[in-house]
């Protein structure tokens, strides 16, 4: 995203649906590629802690069978992405970055008591069109695995946009003497999207199974399980279940978890006994040297002192 994008060199890397996007708005594509780094950072922090730690994210676009295959995996990154790259657009409209859109249209409800409407509001509207066509544009030509798959990887993009769209929210900053907040101007903006990986982690341990089917005189997304409640606009789906991910395999797009760090006195997803798998665990002392005992001196520096302490770390078998 740091030089600037030309068509012969880099629009050809993209599938058909979007190269032609790209070509009518190259402008754009520095604002999808900052999306999709994002996207790679958020997914590995929120799965720092579990046995799939999003670390094949950073193969893309060679990824393996955990994002390739429509697991539950496979739905978050495409919900994120979804997200990041609607997020991103809306945002360079307000920013000025982009020349055919701008801040987004002002609010039809009027503004709350002391307050009034102004300043420049993420542009919602034209990051969610943009991004739709961006990032269902695979799915729309055709390519990217079983028609099954493509249905379910554009319905959890829908639910990555619809969980960006649900939280636009009203921001506002005071004016008035000496801080006061008498007047208030506000306008409608996103949150960061850390808030949207949050929302998207919850709807991914609940994700539904799913199967593509026949219904009528087309085919449709339903449980898998009879028994389960029918599948909304809002809900994360796969279509296979995926691997404990405790032990290397490559056919299931498993790294396992040896030798990843775990928490002796944790009773979440990052301890020892649920992320070793039951295998156990290495305890190894390390000496770290670190500031301690600091001061304030007059004027105005702060003096500390060098000091040692021993930390144990646990280490998967």
């Amino acid at each position: 995203s740091g030089v600037a994008w030309n068509e012969s060199q880099h629009c050809r890397l993209l599938v058909p649906e979007q190269l032609q996007l790209c070509h009518r708005h190259l402008e754009v594509m520095p604002s999808i590629v900052r999306a999709a780094r994002r996207t790679q950072a958020l997914c590995q922090r929120s799965f720092a802690d579990m046995r799939w730690n999003c670390s094949s994210i950073q193969r893309a676009p060679s990824f393996g069978p955990d994002l390739l295959t429509g697991t539950r995996e496979a739905a978050f990154v495409h919900a994120l992405a979804a997200a990041a790259v609607a997020q991103g657009i809306a945002r360079s409209c307000a920013s000025g970055e982009l020349p055919l859109c701008s801040c987004g249209p002002g609010p039809s409800e009027p503004p709350a008591p002391g307050s009034r409407w102004g300043g420049c509001g993420d542009n919602l509207s034209h990051g969610l069109q943009l991004g739709a066509a961006f990032t269902d544009g695979s799915a729309r030509a055709g390519t990217g695995g079983t028609p099954g798959l493509r249905a379910v990887n554009r319905h959890n993009g829908a639910v990555g946009r619809a969980v960006l769209r649900d939280s636009l929210d009203t921001r506002c900053k005071c004016h008035g003497v000496s801080g006061s907040c008498s007047v208030k101007t506000c306008w409608k903006g996103l949150p960061e999207l850390g808030e949207i990986a949050s929302d998207l982690k919850s709807r991914y341990l609940a994700a539904l199974k799913v199967t593509h089917r026949l219904v009528g005189p087309r085919k449709q997304l339903i449980p898998k399980e009879g028994d389960a409640r029918p599948v909304t606009e809002m809900d994360l789906v796969y279509l296979l279940n995926s691997p404990d991910y405790c032990t290397p395999n490559p056919q299931l797009g498993s790294l396992g978890t040896q030798d990843r760090p775990c928490n002796r006195s944790s009773v979440g997803s990052d301890s020892c006994d649920l992320l070793c798998c039951g295998r156990g665990y290495n305890t190894y002392t390390e000496e770290v040297t670190e500031r301690c005992h600091c001061r304030y001196r007059w004027c105005c520096s702060v003096v500390c002192r060098r000091c040692r302490r021993s930390l144990q770390r646990h280490v998967c078998k």
